[in-house]
């Protein structure tokens, strides 16, 4: 079964952890290491990281007009930072596989199955 891990974080906490260029390779690191990880466990469709919000544009389709705005749609503490896309067994080794993400402890990681159709 395939599941998205969504990757949640405050992107200020972000800044954190990459404050200096050593902060920064240690943080590259730990991301580098879990999707390799992930890679030879067999268990990784895709993954990606997001450029950060200020980049972002939101689009809205209201009476047959097309509407798009800079920025994320909502405005939150934690902001979508990327995704990985894994094919696991079930919920509990995809939760597993969130946990294990580094920005886990100060961020959140939604998993949510991917809809199948014939």
């Amino acid at each position: 079964m395939q599941y998205m891990l969504l990757i949640y974080s405050n992107e200020a906490d972000v800044a954190k952890h990459t404050a200096t260029e050593a902060d920064a390779q240690a943080w590259m690191g730990a991301w580098f290491k879990y999707t390799d990880e992930l890679k030879a466990s067999g268990k990784l469709v895709a993954g990606d990281a997001l450029q950060p919000t200020t980049t972002a544009t939101s689009v809205r389709v209201r009476d047959g007009k097309t509407l798009s705005t800079d920025g994320p749609f909502a405005e939150t503490k934690e902001q979508l930072g990327g995704y990985y896309l894994i094919d696991v067994a079930n919920l509990d080794e995809a939760i597993a596989w969130a946990a294990k993400i580094p920005s886990s402890p100060f961020g959140t990681v939604e998993v949510r199955p991917v809809m199948t159709f014939d």
